[in-house]
């Protein structure tokens, strides 16, 4: 075996602070729900770094959407792999969860002290950054993903199923329904170009244990907890990570889930529950970070800190075993030719699940009066015209939205 040199270890761990940081700024900044933080992603990752080509990039969009669990929280993690491996996939996740983690940790120790902060300007400025961004994303895979009328079609028509329809599992649905018609009928639209080189040196063994481990877990937890049921923190981890397991479209999907356990169970209030989903709602990064307030909050277990560290660990790791378990697949799987015509398929309808988004929950929660609109406007032009890092479009929003606050 070589030693890696000292040039070359460097190298490295410049790499993978690179990641943390970047993964870092975008939760600070990624308002507006799992789909939204896509458009957010997308800039960052393939326009302003150019790690990952757009067909990569849609390509793990689509991959995470058919596994369960926070899509968004997915994608960067498999991003980080792409760029530093496992350890870079580790870095991502805890870059971007920790904030919306530690504000949410932080208000269950003291919610009256951060309520009154919650309901300034500035947070409505941020929503609107997040119309922008998302905006910009929505025009830059548009073109890309859905360029002629007939991909253009399909993005239209999985846009208005998922406005329309009121059953939990639409994006599903309209993921698989789209992969089936580009399976059978999008074979001139296949790329013939070469595969990209795989950079996510995960080899297969290691893939098929991390596979064989979300299985074990799933199955033999609750099974553990028939035998032993006073273990508080057993049957903490076991509810969360069943919620972070069987959950598809992520975000506010897992909260039917989360309450089951939780209040049903007697562990908190629906008041307490209430108000940290409400609270939720108001900052960046994913919405299963939820879980860090319920285990801070919860009358059984260690609670406090612990128990957020433990809640937010086992709704979180089934997205780590899944991805570990799919990516050194993916590429091989990825380029036979039938589930390349059905990827195209489900890109464009990817566009259009980002189109519906756009306008709810980002538009419906963020536009409410007419300046709201002009500051979304300038937001987009100051992305897509004067090319602004996304980030300082962010806090440009936020300073506005508070200017407003004290003028309206």
């Amino acid at each position: 075996m070589t030693e890696e040199s000292p040039a070359g270890a460097t190298s490295r761990f410049t790499n993978l602070l690179t990641i943390f940081a970047v993964a870092l700024r975008l939760g600070l900044t990624s308002f507006g729900g799992p789909i939204a933080h896509i458009g957010f992603f997308h800039q960052e990752y393939v326009v302003n770094r150019r790690w990952l080509s757009e067909r990569r990039f849609s390509d793990l969009v689509a991959l995470c959407h058919f596994l369960p669990g926070p899509t968004s929280s997915q994608v960067g993690i498999a991003v980080g792999i792409t760029r530093g491996g496992l350890l870079g996939g580790l870095l991502a996740w805890i870059a971007f969860t920790a904030p919306s983690a530690a504000i949410l940790t932080a208000f269950a120790f003291g919610v009256t002290e951060f309520a009154d902060i919650l309901d300034g300007g500035w947070l409505n400025g941020l929503k609107i950054a997040a119309v922008a961004v998302v905006a910009q994303a929505l025009w830059g895979m548009s073109t890309s993903l859905a360029p002629d009328k007939t991909r253009a079609t399909i993005a239209v028509l999985a846009a208005i199923a998922i406005l329309l329809s009121p059953i939990p599992f639409t994006i599903v649905i309209v993921i698989l329904a789209a992969g089936a018609y580009g399976w059978f009928r999008f074979h001139h639209y296949v790329d013939d170009s070469p595969a990209e080189d795989s950079s996510y040196a995960i080899p297969k063994p290691l893939g098929v244990t991390f596979a064989l481990l979300f299985v074990l877990l799933l199955i033999g937890l609750p099974l553990f907890r028939v035998f032993v049921s006073d273990i508080d923190v057993l049957n903490i981890f076991d509810g969360f990570f069943r919620s972070g397991s069987l959950v598809f479209g992520g975000g506010h999907v897992v909260l039917p889930t989360l309450e089951s356990e939780t209040v049903e169970n007697g562990w908190l209030t629906a008041e307490q529950f209430i108000a940290g989903y409400g609270t939720s709602q108001a900052i960046p990064g994913p919405l299963f970070t939820f879980s860090a307030y319920l285990g801070t909050v919860m009358n059984i277990g260690p609670g406090g800190i612990p128990g957020a560290l433990i809640a937010l660990i086992a709704i979180f790791l089934p997205s780590f075993l899944l991805v570990i378990a799919i990516l050194p697949f993916w590429d091989q799987l990825s380029q036979v030719s039938n589930f390349r015509a059905a990827l195209v398929a489900i890109n464009a309808a990817v566009v259009g699940i980002l189109a519906a988004a756009l306008f709810d929950p980002v538009w419906t929660s963020s536009i409410k009066e007419p300046h709201d609109f002009a500051l979304a406007a300038v937001a987009f032009g100051l992305l897509m015209f004067w090319k602004l890092p996304s980030w300082q479009v962010v806090i440009i929003c936020a300073l506005a939205g508070a200017g407003l606050a004290t003028v309206t």
